[in-house]
């Protein structure tokens, strides 16, 4: 099977990189050549100089990049994948996308006699150095079927979750959740610190209890420390609730949280944070010393 792997940042290159544990035939674009450079002294694969020349005889073809028009950009057009994928490729986007582009690509894919999977992933960077991602899939089961040899390269766990644009349905729901326990959790661990209270106990004796959370064993103390370098980016996640706060504006579901703590990802930003990860969120509780 010839694998091809469109898209080289924080998620996609180590991604691709698992790919060639169990395939003989990876090629991999990356718009910044340097990046896609670095890849092949660490990783036995090809470097392409378009999405088009990577994908060119390639069974499946996975993307990774970074929001609706960044997937457009490397599908269409002369240079762009569907310009050379062959009849019954399969074609499986990993972007956090909105549900409409998946909608989008399915046909456009359809057209060229082409399979799509809209497949986002979550578990950060480490899940993805790992292998240890979790990938929510919308499409058809057989195409889905076909692809669980790429996906097993770096999956921890996927699921089906129904027709085109349900996986990134389903990405939305897991933001929603992350969003809305890392403000409780800042401000639990805030309060904890205010009240003079030795967090390290307190994280020790919550978390065995039923306060406890990925969130809690993996970011509480290093929230405490002022350590934002791990993980999920702030303007990234910015980006994913704009497209979770549309979604909900389509199908009248009510998010007054996740808008709240949306608004406070701004503030982060603005603040200059957008580059530190999702736990920032208590920068904006913590009292000038």
């Amino acid at each position: 099977m010839k694998v091809a792997f469109i898209g080289l940042g924080a998620m996609g290159f180590p991604m691709a990189g698992h790919l060639t544990d169990t395939f003989k035939d990876v090629t991999v674009y990356n718009r910044t050549q340097t990046k896609a450079d670095n890849w092949a002294k660490k990783y036995d694969g090809i470097v392409a100089s378009t999405p088009s020349e990577a994908s060119k005889d390639a069974d499946i073809v996975c993307v990774c990049v970074g929001n609706d028009d960044d997937v457009r950009s490397v599908v269409y057009g002369d240079e762009g994948i569907l310009n050379s994928l062959k009849q019954n490729a399969i074609l499986i986007d990993h972007t956090t996308t909105s549900a409409n582009l998946a909608r989008e690509l399915a046909n456009e894919c359809a057209k060229h006699r082409v399979h799509f999977l809209d497949a986002p992933v979550s578990g950060g960077e480490v899940g993805a150095q790992n292998g240890k991602l979790t990938i929510m899939i919308g499409g058809e089961h057989n195409i889905y079927e076909k692809s669980q040899s790429v996906l097993n390269c770096y999956a921890l766990k996927h699921q089906l979750m129904g027709a085109t644009g349900s996986g990134q349905l389903t990405k939305m729901v897991n933001q929603i959740c992350i969003t809305g326990l890392l403000q409780g959790l800042s401000e639990a661990m805030n309060f904890a610190h205010n009240a003079k209270l030795d967090t390290d106990k307190v994280i020790d004796v919550i978390g065995k209890g039923a306060a406890q959370s990925w969130q809690m064993d993996n970011r509480a103390k290093t929230m405490i420390a002022d350590e934002f370098n791990f993980g999920f980016a702030v303007d990234w996640m910015i980006k994913d609730l704009g497209i979770v706060l549309e979604e909900a504006e389509n199908n009248k579901s009510i998010l007054p949280v996740t808008k709240l703590v949306e608004s406070y990802y701004r503030q982060v930003s603005a603040n200059g944070g957008g580059r530190f990860d999702t736990s920032s969120l208590i920068t904006l509780l913590k009292r000038k010393e």
